[in-house]
């Protein structure tokens, strides 16, 4: 390394060069992923918005120290232990869903995992999405309201645990039977997990995003509530339409056909899933068309 600087400064006679090391150099470059991934990160989610309010609230006290206002600063003072929790309570959704998208990354994904099942086990068979597809299909001609979701990197233990346990392999006939109107299991979603119905009347979290359709009902604000803080596809059937949505990464899929959704259940059949985040368009029928659900 030291060989290196002094056949650079050899040919740049004049310029200041700092003494550094194979250690810095990779420091600084680690630094500067790690501050790129984190203003992408920002800008790319509700942290952003809050971000610019932080910045205003700084800017406050620049002024305050520049003008002397020490009745403020005093405050101030007092206050910077309460505005540091503040603004990890602010931003505690954004840092949750941050941490869980890096659990998510490939390499993390093979050094924690500890299910011993394969990865082709995990992954969404023909069979179930043929199954998947045929079951909307009815489902949606008959106009009976459907909320299916089928995990894929990220567990739903918890989602699962909050409704009733079925463990049964994917059949139409079976999630006819479990939305059918007026039955037991009929409301909620339904979990898929490794190509089996693992439970039924499942609560999911609800949207927080103000700049979707206000037409959406319950079960979509759940379909996309679920798709923001995991990675897994939610199947959507509209009780009043009889339209058919795919949810998936916070983008919502609308007025898919049977070509359509079969598209959208081969992507978790991708390993190399597109990990980007911050996607928000609201696509109809698989094709071209968008309509941006997010300006």
């Amino acid at each position: 390394m030291g060989n290196l600087w002094t056949i650079i400064k050899a040919h740049t006679g004049g310029i200041y060069f700092p003494n550094m090391s194979w250690s810095d150099l990779l420091d600084i470059i680690i630094i500067a992923y790690v501050i790129y991934h984190l203003l992408l990160w920002i800008k790319t989610s509700r942290a952003w918005t809050l971000l610019k309010g932080v910045v205003v609230v700084a800017l406050f006290l620049v002024i305050a120290v520049i003008f002397r206002f020490n009745t403020i600063l005093w405050i101030a003072k007092n206050l910077i232990n309460v505005f540091l929790l503040a603004i990890i309570i602010l931003f505690q959704p954004e840092l949750r869903r941050a941490l869980d998208e890096l659990g998510r990354k490939k390499l993390i994904t093979k050094l924690f995992s500890f299910d011993s099942n394969t990865t082709e086990e995990m992954l969404l068979s023909d069979r179930s999405i043929y199954e998947l597809v045929k079951t909307s299909i009815q489902l949606a001609k008959d106009k009976t309201g459907a909320l299916i979701v089928i995990e894929h990197e990220t567990p739903l233990g918890e989602y699962i645990n909050s409704g009733i346990a079925i463990d049964a392999t994917i059949s139409q006939q079976l999630l006819i039977n479990i939305f059918e109107k007026n039955t037991p299991l009929h409301d909620g979603a339904v979990i898929i997990k490794n190509n089996r119905v693992v439970a039924a009347t499942c609560y999911l979290p609800l949207t927080e995003r103000h700049d979707i359709d206000k037409g959406l009902g319950t079960r979509h604000r759940a379909g996309l509530g679920i798709s923001e803080s995991t990675d897994s596809m939610t199947i959507i059937v509209s009780e009043e339409t009889g339209g058919i949505s795919v949810a998936h990464k916070g983008t919502l899929y609308r007025h898919l056909d049977e070509d359509g959704l079969r598209k959208q259940l081969s992507k978790l059949q991708d390993e190399q899933d597109d990990n980007t985040p911050g996607t928000k368009v609201l696509k109809k029928g698989g094709r071209k068309n968008a309509e941006k659900a997010k300006k």
